[in-house]
């Protein structure tokens, strides 16, 4: 997929909803950790950053009021939320996106192991493998992201993150991706992406795939 096209689709976004700003890069960082722990190849990889970055295009097509509300969402309101992995994928169909892996992550990152997910209910290896791991990368962020309804971010929400995370393992998650993220997490190499792309602090807007890449490689060096 062509990096400007995704760069333009991802400043979309951040236009309709910028608290998606950092977390954007983060879960885009997040995936190529798990992708490099994997041993996939860079080409494999730059897919995968792709739909990382596009996995909520489908919030493009949600009211503004929903996206931004501070409180509980309503009943109803949580049903047109379950629709953006649909609307994305409908969305990337019609500007000829072909590539499986980010029309699957796109459209799948919302299923649970257990079957218990939305919005077709795909449990076990039904979801497809980008999609698997995915799930578990976007929880670990919104649970260690600035809400309306949250407030505790840093080294004790990321612990706390890890905990629910591995109660869920075989229920809401993979069990292997969650043992893979966890022992990223455990051995400190997630750290400079959960610090130096946290909510309080500017971040970059969002660049290409290879911008990113050169960023986490330098940061990878240091």
């Amino acid at each position: 997929m062509d990096p400007a096209r995704v760069e333009q689709l991802v400043h979309a976004i951040e236009g309709k909803d910028m608290s998606t700003a950092a977390h954007t890069w983060r879960v885009v960082l997040y995936t190529r950790a798990m992708a490099e722990e994997a041993g996939l190849d860079l080409d494999r990889i730059r897919h995968l950053t792709h739909a990382a970055a596009l996995h909520d295009v489908g919030k493009l097509d949600i009211p503004r009021e929903i996206l931004a509300k501070p409180g509980r969402l309503t009943a109803e309101e949580f049903e047109v939320i379950k629709q953006h992995p649909v609307t994305g994928y409908a969305r990337l169909v019609t500007l000829d996106v072909d590539d499986p892996l980010v029309l699957d992550l796109v459209r799948f990152h919302h299923e649970r192991w257990d079957g218990l997910g939305y919005p077709y209910g795909y449990a076990l290896e039904q979801i497809p493998v980008a999609a698997r791991y995915f799930a578990v990368i976007d929880t670990f962020d919104a649970l260690t992201s600035v809400r309306p309804y949250r407030h505790k971010v840093g080294d004790e929400a990321a612990h706390d993150a890890i905990i629910e995370l591995k109660k869920g393992a075989g229920t809401r998650y993979a069990p292997d991706a969650v043992e893979m993220f966890s022992g990223l997490f455990e051995t400190g190499r997630l750290d400079w992406i959960l610090h130096y792309f946290n909510d309080e602090c500017p971040v970059p807007r969002y660049g290409d795939v290879d911008q990113l890449n050169r960023a986490y490689a330098a940061r990878r060096r240091e």
